[in-house]
């Protein structure tokens, strides 16, 4: 019995493990999504003030091109997260499946509590 409660708590402990990557990968994109728009409204406040749109023009300003390119950065960040969403997504659900699985076994085994003496006696007896 201790020993499926072990068993237990561990998967339970890997089951809260995934549920953590999962929202920290998803904390991890938003944060940076909010980082790209806040980059956005200051390329089209920079570019309002210098009164040029074009990032080729030799006049464009380098703070609105810098941040052009960190917003660009943040971008190809989000789509490698939306990997590591996906793997984190796909340990999730494995770790509830597992979770599920021992937690049926340790209900059944606690329904039948005389099965195992029983199953013990049967041993014994075939032992003889």
């Amino acid at each position: 019995m201790r020993v499926r409660e072990n068993v237990l708590k561990a998967k339970h402990f890997q089951l809260e493990a995934a549920r953590r990557r999962a929202a920290q990968v998803e904390t991890m994109v938003a944060e940076l999504d909010r980082m790209a728009a806040e980059l956005d409204q200051q390329i089209v406040h920079e570019e309002r003030r210098a009164g040029i749109t074009d990032p080729t023009h030799f006049a464009y300003p380098t703070f609105a091109r810098a941040a052009r390119q960190r917003r660009d950065n943040l971008a190809a960040s989000v789509r490698d997260l939306a990997l590591q969403r996906e793997r984190a997504a796909s340990a999730l659900a494995d770790a509830e499946a597992e979770y599920a699985a021992v937690l049926a076994r340790v209900e059944r085994s606690e329904e039948r509590p005389g099965d195992e003496s029983q199953l013990a006696g049967r041993r014994l007896a075939r032992a003889r």
